[in-house]
């Protein structure tokens, strides 16, 4: 279990999945998937197989209004988000003591990868009363 904000943990997931699905070509594959690591990690992986992202994009797509190539949308009624999705994916995925990060997708596509510290890592006020 992961000890933390249920509110926001939801709104990490829901962020994630949200910007997959907005970037990724009718017909393609987004991928959720949860693992345990190093007995101590939980890894969150969203996963597409879309156009991916360039290297300066990946390099920048955690930065507060930075938006990629506005072509990588599947929007069709022209808008497009402000850019602080994945910033704020940053800083609750920050707040919870965890990293994020994204990684090219062998095939195509990319993956973003949020690794948070299970219960029994975390120092829990409740199990020292």
């Amino acid at each position: 279990m992961v000890y933390g904000d249920d509110a926001r943990l939801r709104q990490i997931l829901g962020n994630l999945m949200t910007n997959a699905i907005t970037h990724t070509p009718s017909g393609a594959t987004v991928t959720l998937r949860l693992r345990r690591e190093r007995g101590d990690l939980a890894v969150v992986e969203v996963a597409d197989t879309g156009p991916g992202l360039s290297p300066e994009q990946a390099e920048r797509v955690f930065e507060r209004f930075y938006r990629a190539d506005v072509a990588r949308t599947r929007r069709t009624d022209g808008a497009t988000g402000a850019g602080l999705g994945l910033a704020i994916v940053a800083a609750l995925v920050a707040a919870h003591r965890g990293s994020v990060e994204v990684v090219e997708t062998p095939g195509g596509g990319a993956t973003f990868r949020v690794r948070l510290p299970l219960s029994s890592a975390v120092d829990d006020p409740l199990r020292r009363a």
